[in-house]
């Protein structure tokens, strides 16, 4: 499964709806709402959990997925030790990452892919992606309904 930098996951599209989704993956294994009436949609088969934004018309603005078979720009990272994913992630440009620190799990942030690479015992085991924010402190949505 590719994750495509500022865009999504596999077929995601930051932007679409829920009914995009289901259209492609059918009905989510869970269906409920955020501390912030966001939607969220959870798919096991996919370990994926989608997050469609109240304030945005509930487009897709968040992905949270585990898969051991996600792929950043080639490489598979759930699993590894994130000193390997960064060095093979560097070799392909992407360098910048600040890091978090909570209990035992570090967070390695790239702002400029708004995307995360969550570790616990020095191996990744999350990746977050978010739709990114523009100039214009708009969202930049991938999906362009019909």
């Amino acid at each position: 499964m590719k994750v495509n930098l500022k865009s999504g996951i596999d077929k995601l599209l930051f932007g679409m709806k829920q009914n995009d989704v289901i259209a492609i993956y059918g009905q989510p294994n869970r269906n409920y709402k955020d501390e912030d009436d966001n939607i969220i949609l959870a798919y096991n088969s996919l370990k994926m959990r989608l997050t469609f934004y109240k304030d945005e018309a509930f487009k897709l603005g968040y992905i949270v997925a585990s898969s051991s078979e996600l792929q950043v720009l080639g490489t598979t990272v759930i699993g590894k030790k994130i000193s390997d994913v960064k060095k093979e992630l560097a070799e392909k440009g992407l360098v910048k990452f600040t890091q978090e620190e909570f209990d035992t799990f570090k967070n390695y942030f790239n702002e400029d892919h708004w995307l995360i690479l969550q570790t616990e015992f020095e191996e990744v085991v999350k990746v977050e992606l978010g739709a990114i924010i523009n100039s214009k402190d708009e969202f930049d949505w991938k999906f362009n309904s019909k």
